[in-house]
């Protein structure tokens, strides 16, 4: 069977003869890896085409048209059998708005097109840190941004980039999705955490607001992507729903001010036909019924350093309504320690296994720079000896 296959019958409730695989390493993992055998080539980009600067493997605009020295992309590299493409989607209400408010030497203030001042490290991974949020009131969002969300604009959909890495994907068989953020995600982005938690309780008729605005957005922008882009093999939504030790608001409020809307994304994008991931990072366990009435047809990355994060438990209460990906505690990998990795990479896949469970092999976040190039090609040897049913 091809990845496509593979992945497509997990995730629509059948079990097929092995366990695919697929992950994340993040810029600076790639980077160093790099230094320690990964595999680079030759590619041709235009000028301003993304390209890889090797000083900090970041992806800059190229400064001249030719040939760059770039990783190998690690999907190829490594037989994964998924395929992300990160939309080139721009959700902010005022459109193409990144306005540098401050840098240094190591990172810099930017506020986007909600009016959010966020502070980005220049030379490494890291999540942003809040500066500032200038919509801080029902009334403004009214006034000032809602309505730039109302009108459907093509524009803020990069069409050509999305179809050409969605035919490359296919290309290779792999199982291609389209990835994007939801709207809790949305809603830090544009109130920050503070003003979001505060309006949760105070104006929750905001929420829904904000929520129905861009859940129309999405339904109009995905349709046309997918009659101009084409059609992936399925959708990933990104939402981290919780801290380390629980969810970020009380399932009741989940319940009222978001699930909903998930419900209603989900059932679009069935529509067309597709499987839907969610993606949420931290401590899960009591979104777990939500998440299964909403629809989903799989869950990520069951991070296992969150309170009550069991893959195995996940599996056994909801094995027949979802398919799981990823779950592997990252830092065993982080250990580099070799009898570790095969030790628990053979007792996650064997006790997946063992409770019927369809399971998408990978780490339960992502792969950091503690994790050596040599570690991660032996824990896929590990995987590899392993995935069959």
């Amino acid at each position: 069977m091809s990845s496509h296959d593979l992945v497509n019958d997990l995730l629509r409730g059948r079990r097929s003869g092995y366990v695919p695989v697929e992950d994340l390493p993040w810029d600076d993992t790639v980077l160093a890896w790099t230094r320690q055998g990964y595999p680079m080539r030759a590619v041709y980009r235009d000028e301003g085409e993304n390209t890889w600067r090797p000083s900090d493997g970041r992806w800059v605009p190229a400064e001249k048209a030719g040939e760059h020295r770039e990783p190998v992309p690690p999907w190829e590299h490594f037989g994964w059998d998924m395929d992300l493409i990160w939309l080139s989607f721009d959700k902010m209400p005022y459109k193409g708005r990144s306005d540098l408010v401050e840098e240094t030497e190591d990172w810099e203030v930017r506020r986007n097109g909600a009016g959010a001042a966020l502070k980005y490290w220049k030379h490494r991974n890291g999540t942003p840190e809040h500066v500032d949020f200038r919509m801080t009131s029902r009334e403004i969002w009214e006034r000032e941004y809602r309505p730039l969300l109302e009108r459907f604009d093509p524009g803020r959909l990069d069409v050509l980039k999305t179809r050409r890495e969605l035919e490359e994907g296919r290309a290779r068989g792999a199982w291609t999705f389209y990835g994007d953020l939801f709207v809790w995600e949305l809603a830090r982005a544009s109130l920050g955490d503070i003003g979001l938690y505060e309006t949760l309780l105070l104006d929750p008729a905001w929420i829904h607001d904000f929520n129905r605005v861009y859940t129309d957005f999405y339904k109009l922008s995905f349709a046309w992507l997918f009659e101009h882009a084409g059609m992936p093999s399925g959708i990933w939504l990104y939402d981290d729903l919780g801290y380390r030790n629980g969810l970020f608001a009380r399932p009741e409020i989940l319940a009222e001010l978001y699930f909903p809307y998930y419900r209603e994304i989900v059932e679009f994008f069935h529509g067309f036909g597709l499987p839907v991931v969610l993606h949420s990072c931290g401590s899960v366990p009591k979104a777990l019924p939500m998440i299964v009435e909403a629809g989903f047809d799989g869950l990520n990355p069951m991070e296992r350093k969150a309170n009550g994060n069991d893959p195995f438990r996940f599996a056994e209460l909801y094995g027949d309504k979802l398919a799981f990906v990823g779950g592997l505690d990252a830092r065993v990998l982080e250990t580099n320690d070799r009898d570790l990795v095969n030790k628990e990479i053979t007792a996650y896949l064997e006790g997946m296994k063992e409770r019927g469970a369809r399971l998408v092999f990978g780490s339960d976040h992502s792969l950091s720079p503690l994790v050596r190039y040599d570690t991660y090609r032996y824990a896929l040897e590990v995987y590899r000896e392993r995935r069959t049913y």
